[in-house]
């Protein structure tokens, strides 16, 4: 693909303000929107929040791109093919079928963010495409990850300094299966773990601790106005911040099999970052800036200055630091879009369902500064430190980097 740059206002939907009936001209991602509301909610509630919902959409979108190429054959499937599926039927319908079927399965099909959504059956009434479709989410279902508790479940953590440990409201870490959940397109979930963090008594460590504890505060913060906007402005729910923005570039993208392919590629990236992430988080096991900044006269590092009160912007999610989730999640997002439209350069904004904003939406000249951004926001926020979030960020995108160069490859000699 050649090099282009592009520019783009991305302008995302909010969840509550969808459209129950997908357009022929977006069916793609229009059933990601629908998709995206079963899983994470808004309006309607959620059915798999938060990281695990990754998995289940990783599902979808691999059916759907399974579904439009068994017709197409452009690109290599990810589970499902049918030769007798080749030129018989639309993308759009195979689109819709795939998505409608995998929502059925995964959460029913009286389900509330269901309702109102017309059944591909009847809007594409005799298209072929129907058949594709309905087979690929078949097919698919196969691969759910249920979510399954571990022998160390519930996990506390550990007392000892430097061990992560629950914060206020958590009463043990969440998600901890997700840690030994089979990736979709890793070989395991430790393949990309990172560096462990520095020593306590490292210099580095003081350096990240002073940076967090001076500017992650919830009151007598060094934070400018700026860098509070921008710590807020990130902290509506980053999957649905990615996947409103992932679906206005791909509309930029005119084939609908390109477009599943982009949304299917960034969604298998981001399912397996989230999965290497847990792994990391588990193997690490490092405190939060809340408990390290409060403990910090008995970690052994001679720089260091413990605050007994000392409290984030926002409250810590309840698993381990490192490394950081949301770097993951938006290194493997930007380094598919980087990778797809072969440069870093392409202009979009974002925008964030928090409301009372300076800025908002937020404009951005390359997929690498949306991902700094998200580095600077989790120091701001006083939940990570930085090489958790550097380390992070820097896994998700070799995590992308493999899932884009082994899965929904071009098809030799087809174009």
């Amino acid at each position: 693909m050649r090099k282009l740059k592009k520019t783009l206002v991305v302008l995302f939907c909010i969840a509550g303000s969808l459209p129950l009936t997908p357009a022929s001209a977006g069916v793609v991602t229009d059933w990601n929107a629908i998709t995206l509301r079963c899983s994470q909610g808004g309006p309607t509630p959620p059915n798999r929040a938060g990281p695990p919902g990754l998995l289940d959409i990783a599902l979808v979108q691999a059916a759907v791109h399974d579904a439009i190429q068994a017709i197409e054959g452009r690109f290599e499937p990810y589970y499902y093919d049918n030769l007798e599926r080749r030129g018989s039927g639309s993308a759009a319908a195979a689109a819709a079928a795939a998505s409608h079927g995998m929502l059925k399965a995964l959460y029913g099909a009286a389900n509330a963010c269901l309702l109102g959504v017309p059944d591909p059956a009847v809007t594409y009434a005799g298209d072929p495409g129907l058949l594709a479709g309905a087979e690929a989410a078949s097919a698919l279902q196969s691969l759910y990850r249920p979510a399954f508790v571990l022998p160390t479940d519930p996990f506390v953590g550990g007392t000892a300094p430097g061990e992560w440990r629950p914060t206020p409201g958590v009463v043990a870490a969440a998600n901890t299966w997700m840690a030994k959940t089979a990736p979709f397109v890793l070989n395991r979930a430790s393949q990309f773990r990172p560096p462990p963090p520095p020593p306590l008594t490292s210099q580095a460590y003081f350096r990240d601790y002073e940076e967090v504890r001076l500017l992650g505060s919830a009151t007598g913060s060094a934070r400018t106005v700026g860098q509070t906007d921008l710590a807020k402005f990130w902290s509506g729910n980053p999957i649905h911040m990615w996947f409103g923005t992932l679906r206005a570039i791909a509309e930029t993208v005119p084939a609908p099999g390109d477009q599943a392919r982009l949304l299917a590629l960034a969604a298998l990236a981001a399912a397996d970052a989230q999965i290497a992430v847990y792994d990391t988080k588990a193997h690490y096991n490092f405190w939060r800036p809340y408990t390290a900044i409060r403990e910090g006269d008995a970690d052994g590092n001679r720089w260091t200055a413990g605050v007994a009160d000392w409290t984030p912007l926002v409250t810590t999610p309840p698993y381990a630091d490192h490394s950081s989730g949301a770097n993951n999640l938006s290194g493997s997002i930007t380094t598919v879009l980087a990778l797809f439209f072969a440069t870093d350069d392409f202009h979009f904004s974002i925008t964030s369902p928090v409301a009372g904003l300076l800025q908002n939406p937020r404009n951005y000249h390359s997929f690498s500064a949306a991902a700094d951004d998200v580095v600077e926001v989790r120091i701001l926020q006083g939940i990570h430190f930085r090489f958790a979030d550097e380390l992070g960020r820097e896994q998700g995108s070799r995590i992308a980097h493999w899932v884009f160069h082994k899965a929904l490859k071009p098809r030799p000699g087809v174009r």
